[in-house]
């Protein structure tokens, strides 16, 4: 799916050019990190396992700030308002790439507002069911939908997000209609998966391997090319009743447009290294994830490639709404 070990390599050597003397003394004081979405969720997880090795690197503390709503967008707007000097970065994902096909309005625009700093991690995610559902992988449920249109409710962290479009595009794909129930986080959809107020959720890996590995949900496939190294057991997609199905979240840090690009590329080299710690490769995968490291430059370039692919499916399902 991606080169991982080429990005890895490609980090080192970024790390090593030397950077200016402004930029080599950059940070000398907290470091916020924004995100989207409410404590628990995959991009919490993901956030705090980086946010730590950097508070180590750095000598400075990186806070995680939650800033849930609107598809992850108040969250992003908050650091495209923020000062341009580095002190406030988002922890974004594919929510992004959705928005500015999905919203009518919006206070701040993606590429314009905001400047990329690095991909940080790729994840799948993993088709739950509640226990008392009689599906136990991908063709029964889609059998199951089928016989019960719109009858099963279908949990999400909000329309627009990573976990509702993988599953609009399963939908699109397999012929289904399930209601959409929307949340304000990972956590929330988790618990009332489990207490059976929904009995679907296309859930991030990261945030809900837990779950699966303590048996309180049946997770029936992942959403990958391949299977996930955290449960190997589960199968894919496509492998398991709907072949040509991939859909992964992706995760990567912003700053605010305007801010210095010897900081930009210092906070990106410091990811990066930070993603190339074998400490850091075993804790996301022991949560479900991978790194996904990259430059400026070449997560631009990944933004720009999935605002076209989202803005696709969002116009194919007719998916408006106002911020």
């Amino acid at each position: 799916m991606h080169n991982n070990k080429l990005r890895l390599l490609t980090a080192a050597l970024i790390g090593a050019v030397a950077l200016p003397a402004a930029a080599q003394s950059f940070p000398q004081k907290p470091v916020r990190t924004v995100i989207g979405y409410t404590p628990g969720g995959t991009t919490d997880v993901v956030a705090r396992i980086i946010g730590q090795k950097l508070t180590e690197l750095w000598g400075q503390s990186v806070i995680v700030d939650s800033r849930p709503g609107a598809a992850g967008n108040i969250g992003a707007e908050n650091v495209a308002k923020s000062p341009a000097d580095g002190y406030s970065m988002l922890l974004g994902q594919n929510a992004l790439a959705v928005s500015p096909a999905m919203y009518t309005k919006m206070a701040y625009d993606v590429q314009r507002d905001l400047a990329t700093v690095t991909t940080a991690s790729i994840t799948p995610h993993v088709i739950l069911l509640h226990p008392s559902l009689p599906a136990r992988n991908v063709k029964e449920l889609i059998a199951l939908a089928k016989k019960k249109p719109g009858d099963l409710l279908l949990a999400s962290t909000g329309h627009g997000n990573s976990d509702h479009m993988v599953a609009e595009l399963f939908n699109t794909m397999a012929g289904l209609k399930m209601v959409h129930i929307p949340y304000k986080g990972g956590a929330l959809a988790l618990k009332d998966l489990v207490g059976g107020q929904v009995v679907v959720y296309f859930a991030g890996l990261a945030s809900s391997v837990q779950m699966i590995k303590a048996g309180r949900v049946n997770a029936i496939a992942v959403t990958s090319k391949t299977r996930a190294k955290a449960v190997p057991e589960v199968p894919t997609v496509a492998e398991s009743g709907l072949p040509g199905y991939e859909a992964v979240l992706w995760q990567g840090y912003f700053v605010p447009a305007g801010t210095p690009r010897e900081i930009i590329n210092k906070l990106s080299t410091d990811i990066n290294r930070v993603l190339a710690m074998p400490d850091t490769i075993e804790r996301l995968a022991g949560a479900g994830t991978d790194p996904f490291p990259g430059s400026p430059d070449q997560f631009a370039a990944h933004l720009k490639a999935e605002i076209e692919k989202w803005g696709k499916v969002v116009k194919s399902i007719g998916l408006k709404m106002d911020n």
